[in-house]
């Protein structure tokens, strides 16, 4: 993927809470499409390769948790975390992440992943299918720039991290606000 590259249509499953569903799992199921969190407005997407993994929980979620207020300065409306698990696990990791600025999307079967050409085998990890490590800044469903961990390929025998930093997009944020002022 680059930047101008318009996100594919895909319905994502997602169990989201309901106060009229009492006992220990209040939620239901609700299906979310692409639109639904991308149309309209001006967000960051990262992709990691997998809730609860050591670099995804103590580097990547939570720098971007930490820097929401900076990001919405940056004219950024949502910021999201996708994962190929589905929306128990990744309902799961935010409630343990203590996440009040994140939203979580679940690409439980790797569609969305898949269509944007980030799906690869993590089989030498026991993973199975997973999302290889990016971040995009996205515009109305277009992406504006793409940060992509270089060496994108099946059974990698490391899990790069840097360009899809929470650090490096706020560069980028704050590189290309610099540059409209100028303008």
């Amino acid at each position: 993927m680059k930047a101008g590259h318009k996100l594919p249509d895909v319905t994502f499953h997602t169990r989201v809470r309901d106060s009229a569903i009492e006992g220990p799992n209040p939620f239901r199921w609700e299906d979310k499409t692409t639109a639904d969190f991308f149309a309209g407005k001006r967000v960051i997407l990262f992709s990691l390769p997998g809730a609860f993994t050591p670099t995804c929980s103590t580097y990547q979620l939570p720098g971007f948790e930490k820097n929401a207020e900076t990001f919405a300065s940056h004219g950024i409306d949502a910021i999201y975390c996708m994962s190929v698990n589905d929306s128990f696990v990744m309902n799961k990791w935010a409630e343990s992440q203590n996440l009040a600025n994140v939203s979580v999307i679940p690409d439980g079967s790797g569609e969305f992943t898949r269509k944007i050409g980030m799906l690869v085998a993590k089989d030498n990890l026991g993973f199975g299918m997973r999302s290889w490590r990016y971040a995009a800044v996205i515009n109305d469903g277009v992406i504006e720039a793409w940060f992509e961990e270089p060496g994108l390929r099946d059974n990698h025998d490391e899990d790069p991290y840097g360009v899809s930093s929470p650090e490096t997009v706020l560069d980028y944020l704050a590189d290309r606000a610099k540059s409209v002022a100028a303008e």
